[in-house]
């Protein structure tokens, strides 16, 4: 293990949290930046288009993200991190359908902060994890599996990858919904 000094604190981690957490907080921070001027009204609303009927909105998006935090926490044996969600899972599990439903999603307010917190303590448990743990097989099966057969390589995939990649619908969203960019 290295030591690595931040803005934040100084704290232990392995070479590959060194790699990923840049990118990991830069989809924070973009995120951030994303949700910030969406209007609450907004958040849960798909585009009326009948080309652009398929795509999820915000409120979906988050909250996809939001369960992914304690999975991170429990792939690198942190369980102490994880806490009961304050919606159901179900609406945002893998495969699960975005609706635009009225009240369906909780509010923007909860779904955001809920996002940020859970994303924060996978990068606290990342951070933490030893290069054992990082090594070790990805417990998943099937295609997640097959295309990340360590724990460290899924976990880092869903710190960044698959962050940015959500963040990246969100950007488009706002502009079929008339709302521009977010920088």
């Amino acid at each position: 293990m290295t030591t690595t000094t931040t803005a934040k604190a100084a704290t232990k981690t392995t070479f590959a949290a060194q790699l990923v957490l840049p990118g990991a907080e830069l989809g924070l921070n973009y995120a951030n930046q994303l949700v910030a001027t969406i209007p609450a009204d907004l958040f849960s609303k798909m585009p009326s288009s009948d080309r652009m009927k398929d795509m999820n909105s915000p409120a979906f998006y988050i909250g996809h993200l939001s369960v992914y935090g304690d999975r991170i926490c429990t792939l690198l044996g942190r369980t102490d991190l994880v806490k009961p969600m304050p919606y159901s899972v179900d609406l945002f599990k893998n495969g699960a359908v975005c609706l635009d439903q009225p009240g369906l999603y909780a509010g923007k307010d909860v779904l955001v902060a809920t996002f940020f917190e859970r994303q924060r303590l996978a990068i606290q448990a990342f951070t933490s994890a030893d290069d054992k743990t990082l090594q070790a097989e990805n417990p998943a099966e099937g295609r997640f599996k097959e295309m990340f057969p360590t724990i460290g390589g899924a976990v880092a995939f869903l710190l960044a990858g698959h962050v940015m990649m959500h963040l990246g619908q969100i950007s488009g969203w706002r502009r079929a919904m008339g709302l521009g960019s977010a920088s």
